[in-house]
């Protein structure tokens, strides 16, 4: 298997940029797009999630890609609560929300994945 040279290799934080881009379409239609709070905010929480994959891919140490990876999960998980938001205050059709929320899953189990296998590489002296 390749060693992995650049973040950008990550299919994690592929499918995060993906997920964001799916984010900032929606978030800028109908009353989605008027609503400025909501609207920042799980854009914001999109970014981030590919943003601490590549700042914990940068700074070389398992410990701290792991611990990034968390973060990044934890916006995953975010963005997802409010993608709730948006679909009980009728920004969203049932038909987004599900595309939307599948996006989600899918990065949250990459996600999730990639933070086992570092924290196997961190347990094992990095083997």
């Amino acid at each position: 298997m390749a060693k992995v040279e650049r973040f950008e290799e990550l299919i994690a934080w592929q499918k995060a940029r993906e997920l964001t881009e799916a984010i900032y379409e929606v978030t800028r239609q109908g009353a989605f797009a008027k609503d400025f709070g909501l609207s920042g905010q799980i854009q914001r929480a999109a970014v981030s999630i590919m943003s601490n994959i590549a700042e914990g891919f940068e700074r070389g140490g398992r410990g701290e890609f792991h611990q990034f990876l968390s973060t990044a999960k934890a916006s995953c998980a975010e963005v997802r609560s409010q993608l709730y938001v948006a679909l009980d205050v009728g920004y969203l059709d049932q038909t987004s929300f599900d595309r939307l929320m599948k996006q989600a899953e899918e990065v949250a189990r990459i996600l999730g994945g990639l933070r086992a296998a570092v924290d196997k590489q961190r347990r094992d002296g990095g083997k």
